[in-house]
């Protein structure tokens, strides 16, 4: 997963013609780390695809642009339009993120 630090870096990857998956989290958050413990696994399912994070505590204004209500959350872009979201509510478990990106990705 590659690590996106600048706004100028999240607008270039944003605009690729194949479907990206960015996850938004910050370094306090339980959740998060909750999540890395099993983002692996999906790494490897959809390898396929870019996957790329960002924390919203170093990207300013980033979390509202993007309507990030809560952390973690998976969402797709594809040709410089958010394609999908998963709500933070919705990444609890390995299984929910999974069954959100079949249906987005197929």
């Amino acid at each position: 997963m590659e690590y996106i630090q600048t706004i100028e870096q999240f607008d270039k990857v944003i605009q690729s013609e194949e479907p990206v998956i960015i996850k938004f989290f910050a370094n306090w958050c339980p959740d998060c780390k909750r999540m890395d413990m099993f983002i692996g696994d999906l790494l490897e399912e959809f390898q396929n695809y870019r996957w790329y994070e960002v924390n919203t505590d170093e990207i300013e204004g980033i979390a509202q642009k993007y309507e990030v209500m809560g952390i973690p959350s998976i969402l797709i872009f594809q040709n410089g339009e958010k394609i999908a979201h998963q709500h933070s509510a919705y990444t609890k478990t390995p299984e929910s993120v999974a069954e959100f990106l079949h249906q987005q990705l197929g």
